[in-house]
C-alpha cells in the first residue's frame, strides 16, 4: 500500500496565521484549542490543495488575514505514492488564486491528480435532513477522489448550464441557439452522472464485510422529480430539449445532474437516514469516509488525506475510539480538531499533538 500525506505544512497570512509551519512525522494529526484559536483554518487551508473553493467554500479575499490584506499562501511538501511533490497555492490580492507544482504553474484541476482529500466538517452534521445540494457537493467530493476528471466535467456543465440559463431567463426561443451549449452540457453531465453512479457502487462494495463499528448504509442515486438519472449522452440532450418550455417557465434548467440527490438508508434499521438520530445520522457520515477511504486505497494505491473538523461532537467515546482505530488501520494521515486533548486521548501515542491558541487575533500552533 501507498501513502498520501503531506510532510510539511506551511500558512503565509492565511486567516487568522500570518505564519505558521508545520512539519508532520506520518501519525495523524490532533489539532486542539478553544474555539476561534485558528483550528478549522489549518484543516481549510489543506483543503486548497485539491480543486474547487476549499471546505468552506468561501471567496479568496475572505481567506486573506487582515488588517494585512496582502494576500495569502498555502504551500506544502506532498507524499504522493512514493514521490514527493512541492505543492502551493496563493493569492496576491487580486484576480484568482493560483497553483504551483514543483514550481510550475499548473491548473488547479491538477491538484487532484496528486492529492485525494475528503472531508467532514459540523455543517455536515445536517447534511442528511437538508437541502440536496449537500448532499450532491458531499458525494461529488467522494467522486473526485476516486475520479479527478470529476471536477473538470462539472466545471463544464456548471458553465455551460450557467449560459443556457441566461438565453433562458432572455426568452431565447431558437433552438439553433440552444443546440451547440446543449451538447456541452449533455456531454458533461453524462459523465457526471456515470462518475457519481459508479461512486455509489464503490461505497456499497467498500462497506461489505468491513471490519467497522459504524452502521452501513444503503445508498441511491435519484435524479429531478424522483426520477432515474440519465446516463446516456444523446437521452440527456434530449431531456434537455423537450424541458425547455417548462424551463423557459422557471428561467432556468430543471433537468439534469445538479437536480440529482442521494438517498441513504441506515441498513441495520430500514431506516431513512434523515429519520434516524442525530448520533446515527454522524455515524452514517464516518461511515461512508471510511469506505470511501477503503475504495480510494484500492483504486488509487493510498487513502485519501482526512480534514475531519470536530470530530468528536455527536460521537460517543467508545465509537470516537472505534474512528481513530480505523484511521490508523487504514493508514490514512487525518488532520483532526477538537476543543481539547481529552478528546483524542484513545490514540495515544499513534497521533501528532498540536495545540492552537490565540494571542491579540494572531493564531499560533506548537507540538504537544
Amino acid at each position: 500500500m501507498g501513502r498520501l500525506a503531506l510532510q510539511s505544512l506551511t500558512l503565509s497570512h492565511f486567516r487568522s496565521h500570518k505564519r505558521v509551519q508545520l512539519e508532520t512525522d506520518g501519525r495523524p494529526i490532533a489539532i486542539y484549542g478553544s474555539n476561534g484559536a485558528g483550528k478549522t483554518n489549518i484543516l481549510e487551508a489543506i483543503s486548497l490543495l485539491s480543486p474547487g473553493r476549499g471546505m468552506r467554500r468561501a471567496t479568496v479575499d475572505e481567506m486573506a488575514r487582515a488588517p494585512e490584506n496582502v494576500g495569502w499562501k498555502v504551500s506544502g511538501v506532498l507524499e504522493s505514492l512514493g514521490r514527493i511533490h512541492e505543492v502551493e497555492t496563493s493569492y496576491k490580492g487580486e484576480g484568482s488564486r493560483s497553483v504551483l507544482i514543483d514550481e510550475k504553474p499548473a491548473p488547479q484541476l491538477a491538484l487532484g491528480r496528486l492529492a485525494r482529500i475528503v472531508w467532514l466538517i459540523p455543517v455536515m452534521d445536517r447534511l442528511w435532513v437538508e437541502g440536496a445540494e449537500g448532499r450532491r457537493r458531499f458525494l461529488d467530493r467522494l467522486t473526485m477522489s476516486l475520479e479527478p476528471k470529476h471536477a473538470e466535467y462539472s466545471v463544464t456543465y456548471e458553465k455551460t448550464m450557467r449560459e443556457r440559463n441566461r438565453m433562458l431567463k432572455d426568452g431565447v426561443r431558437d433552438p439553433s441557439w440552444y443546440s451547440a451549449v446543449e451538447q456541452q452540457m449533455a456531454e458533461a453531465g453524462a459523465l457526471i452522472e456515470v462518475n457519481r453512479l459508479l461512486t455509489v457502487q464503490r461505497l456499497q462494495e467498500a462497506q461489505k464485510g468491513a471490519d467497522t463499528a459504524f452502521p452501513s448504509a444503503e445508498l441511491s442515486l435519484i435524479g429531478a422529480d424522483a426520477s432515474e438519472v440519465i446516463t446516456d449522452k444523446d437521452d440527456l440532450l434530449t431531456a434537455f430539449s423537450e424541458s425547455r418550455p417548462r424551463d423557459m417557465m422557471a428561467g432556468r434548467t430543471l433537468v439534469g445532474p445538479h437536480r440529482d440527490d442521494l438517498n441513504a438508508i441506515y441498513a441495520a434499521k430500514g431506516t431513512q437516514a434523515k429519520q434516524c438520530s442525530t448520533g446515527e445520522q454522524k455515524a452514517l457520515l464516518v461511515s461512508l469516509i471510511l469506505a470511501n477511504g477503503r475504495a480510494v486505497a484500492q483504486d488509487f494505491g493510498a487513502p485519501p488525506i482526512y480534514l475531519l473538523d470536530e470530530v468528536a461532537a455527536h460521537l460517543d467515546a467508545d465509537r470516537r475510539a472505534a474512528l481513530y482505530d480505523e484511521i490508523c488501520a487504514l493508514g490514512a494521515q487525518a488532520w483532526m480538531t477538537g476543543t481539547g486533548a481529552e478528546l483524542f486521548e484513545a490514540m495515544g501515542e499513534r497521533a501528532l499533538y498540536l495545540e492552537v491558541s490565540d494571542d491579540g487575533g494572531i493564531s499560533s500552533v506548537r507540538p504537544h
